[in-house]
């Protein structure tokens, strides 16, 4: 597995999630003062919230941005892949971890 640096270039790479793919965020996402409605440093994304991934640009030539719905607080935010993982293609043991760890017990798939 190779660690993300800002060194890299990221577009040189395929993006790490694609469209409509249901994510979960790794940290705790700050306002920097690009999210309007919120004040600068106020927290806007948690540890644990789950969003899907609605769009996929580029900054500054290097990075891929990945657009995100948090559905629960109808927020899109701008996030790394960094801090993101995919909800969408684990198995069901890494599943069954993670599950009790983040919201409780989630609903059965059917």
């Amino acid at each position: 597995m190779q660690l993300e640096s800002d060194d890299t270039i990221e577009i040189a790479f395929e993006p790490s999630f694609s469209v409509g793919e249901r994510v979960i965020a790794r940290s705790m996402i700050r306002n920097d003062g690009t999210f309007s409605g919120k004040n600068f440093g106020e927290v806007i994304v948690n540890r644990g919230d789950i969003g899907y991934v609605t769009r996929i640009d580029t900054f500054l030539q290097r990075f891929y941005v990945y657009a995100v719905l948090f559905v629960e607080k109808d927020h899109h935010v701008g996030m790394r892949a960094r801090e993101l993982c995919t909800l969408d293609h684990l198995n069901e043991v890494v599943l069954a971890i993670i599950r009790d760890h983040i919201a409780g017990p989630w609903p059965q798939q059917r």
